[in-house]
């Protein structure tokens, strides 16, 4: 059988072998976490979750809603791609973690430091309730 290298390890078993930076081998875990309160928010508005720092490469999100969303979609991203992390989905499951992140957005470095915006679509949120919302991901340092 053939035995085949990803790309991080490919660079580590390469000729000359290379040692890969912490945030993609051996760093520590960060996360980007924001509660937010459900408030009819329209279709259209943002909240901004938070700052991701230069370098930091992303490694999956987490979404958790304590009701149905019913058919108002969430995009998580920049202001630039607002479905960098997550394209825009409808989320009905209640106190269930869903993860996301598309394969473009993981695993790379950032070049510059940005701020991450959860975008509402479709439809208003709900009235009451809350999202919890976190984005894993390391840093050299």
């Amino acid at each position: 059988m053939v035995q085949h290298l990803g790309q991080n390890t490919a660079f580590t078993y390469g000729e000359p072998p290379r040692q890969l930076s912490a945030a993609l081998a051996g760093g520590a875990l960060r996360v980007l976490s924001e509660r937010i309160t459900l408030a009819s928010q329209a279709s259209g508005d943002t909240v901004i979750l938070g700052p991701l720092p230069a370098g930091a490469v992303v490694h999956y999100g987490m979404v958790t809603s304590s009701r149905s969303l019913g058919s108002s979609t969430l995009s998580i991203g920049t202001a630039a791609e607002p479905g960098k992390y997550r394209d825009g989905g409808t989320f009905t499951a209640i106190d269930r973690p869903n993860t996301f992140g598309r394969i473009a957005a993981l695993g790379v470095k950032l070049p510059e430091a940005e701020d991450v915006l959860l975008t509402i679509g479709a439809a208003a949120l709900p009235s009451s309730g809350e999202i919890a919302i976190s984005i894993f991901y390391s840093t050299d340092q």
